[in-house]
C-alpha cells in the first residue's frame, strides 16, 4: 500500500515538494504567484484512509501549472477538511484532470 509520507518522498526527491495553498487570489505555491484552475491541471490523486480513524482519510492531488511547476495539495475527507468557507472545494473542482501513471511523473 502507498503512504502519503512515500508519495511525498517522491516528490521532494523529484524537486516537485511544492505545496499549493488556497488564498483569496487563487492557489499559491509561496513564489508570489497565484494560479486561477485554468493555470492548473490535477495529474495524479491519490486518495489515503486511516486505519482506525476517519480523521486520517485525506487526498493529495499532484497538480502541475502552465508554467511547468509540479507541487501538490493535501485535503482532508469530508466533514474533516482543512479548508473551511475559503473555496477550496468549488476551485479544486474546476481545476481539469489529466491522470498520469506514475512513470510519467515519478520516471520510474
Amino acid at each position: 500500500m502507498t503512504t502519503l509520507s512515500y508519495i511525498l518522498e517522491k516528490l521532494r526527491l523529484k524537486r516537485q515538494d511544492i505545496e499549493f495553498t488556497m488564498t483569496p487570489e487563487g492557489f499559491t505555491a509561496n513564489n508570489s504567484k497565484y494560479y486561477k484552475p485554468e493555470d492548473l491541471q490535477i495529474i495524479k490523486t491519490y486518495r489515503f484512509e486511516g486505519e482506525s480513524d476517519p480523521s486520517d482519510s485525506v487526498v493529495m492531488y499532484i497538480i502541475e501549472a502552465k508554467d511547468g511547476l509540479i507541487g501538490y495539495s493535501i485535503d482532508a475527507y469530508g466533514a474533516y477538511s482543512n479548508h473551511g468557507d475559503d473555496g477550496y472545494d468549488d476551485f479544486i473542482r474546476k481545476i481539469p484532470v489529466q491522470d498520469r501513471d506514475e512513470q510519467q511523473i515519478f520516471g520510474e
